[in-house]
């Protein structure tokens, strides 16, 4: 079959628990096809994940700021103390799906059942990680997660205004707080030329992380139903289309990065930056990541010495026949680290930020 079993060479029609090539086979053969498919899933979400990690709490750093010294008289200079770090934790879920029913259920299940049920579960895997992940995201208050190893953490968000200093942006000397997440005070059918949202998000994150000639690689991530207005920017550059060859004087854009969604084009200009469509992004919002930092999140996940593997993973209760009562488990959960690497622009008139109601 052309599913995740078709170089075995096996039938569609026949039976899982009755075939010669067995059941171990099979077994070996979906982990296989799962494995490929946490690769995937990490290669998607790179651009928001820096990295996996074991740790449960640590010290997030950055450089700090300031200027140096003038020697005193007796030819010593002050003792500096590197500011710029803050502490932060991860939180650690466990999310599964189960193969159940009863011992005729069992025996009549098919090589195409099979498949389509782990098809079925890999795809509500990758629709759990997007949303842990867009939740940690867009949620803009920090969360308290009770660990049954370390008791309660506390899971910070992008920049809040929750008194945490960070180093001094540029022009500055001083570490302060800061807000991440922004209302831009008009309607997403009022962005224009005057009301530009990307030079207000764009600004935020580099006045963090500098800026430099010809642009920076910072993606803006919007829903479909911001597209319009955006492409009627003046510094909008449109994606030349695949089936169109573009005049002699056209601009195009180059370098396309790979990201979730799909480029439509960049800003030129103030707040130059790529722009891209993804329909997983709530209407009237706004994400900006700079791809050439550490991303804002990272992954928990449970330490290798635990065995208990990593990304979506399967657990069978009898070696001998795993099919008869088979797990899938994903152990994992998101926490910001690098807080200043993300910005979210809510498009209304309210007054303050509000949590996207399908990630409250």
């Amino acid at each position: 079959m052309a599913g995740i079993f078709g170089h075995l060479n096996l039938d569609d029609s026949e039976y899982v628990y009755s075939l010669t090539s067995g059941q171990d086979l099979i077994w070996d053969a979906a982990q296989q096809y799962l494995d490929r498919v946490n690769m995937d899933i990490m290669s998607a979400v790179s651009i928001f994940v820096s990295e996996e990690t074991e740790s449960f709490k640590e010290r997030y750093k950055l450089p700090g700021g300031g200027y140096l010294q003038r020697r005193r008289s007796e030819g010593r200079y002050g003792t500096v103390k590197a500011s710029g770090s803050w502490d932060v934790a991860y939180p650690l879920e466990d999310f599964g799906a189960q193969v159940s029913g009863s011992d005729v259920d069992m025996a009549y299940m098919t090589v195409r059942e099979l498949d389509n049920h782990i098809q079925t579960v890999t795809i509500q895997d990758v629709n759990t990680v997007r949303w842990e992940m867009l939740h940690a995201l867009l949620d803009n208050v920090n969360a308290t997660f009770v660990d049954e190893r370390h008791g309660s953490l506390t899971v910070c968000r992008l920049a809040n205004t929750d008194s945490t200093t960070y180093p001094p942006v540029l022009g500055s000397a001083s570490d302060a707080d800061d807000e991440h997440y922004l209302e831009s005070n008009y309607a997403a059918t009022a962005i224009s030329d005057t009301n530009n949202p990307y030079e207000t998000m764009v600004n935020e994150i580099v006045e963090h992380f500098g800026e430099s000639v010809g642009g920076d690689e910072i993606v803006v991530f919007i829903n479909q139903a911001e597209a319009p207005e955006t492409m009627d920017l003046t510094d909008f550059v449109q994606v030349e289309d695949s089936f169109i060859r573009s005049g002699a004087n056209a601009d195009v854009p180059v370098n396309l990065p790979n990201v979730p969604g799909k480029i439509i084009g960049r800003i030129a200009g103030a707040g130059a930056c790529w722009v891209s469509q993804w329909r997983w992004m709530p209407a009237n919002y706004m994400l900006a990541v700079h791809t050439g930092v550490p991303g804002p999140l990272k992954m928990r996940v449970d330490p290798a010495a635990t065995g208990l593997g990593r990304g979506l993973q399967l657990v069978a209760q009898d070696e001998s026949f795993p099919w008869t009562s088979s797990f899938y488990r994903h152990r994992f959960g998101f926490g910001a680290g690098n807080r200043l690497n993300g910005v979210v622009m809510e498009l209304g008139t309210g007054g303050t930020y509000t949590v996207p109601t399908d990630y409250d």
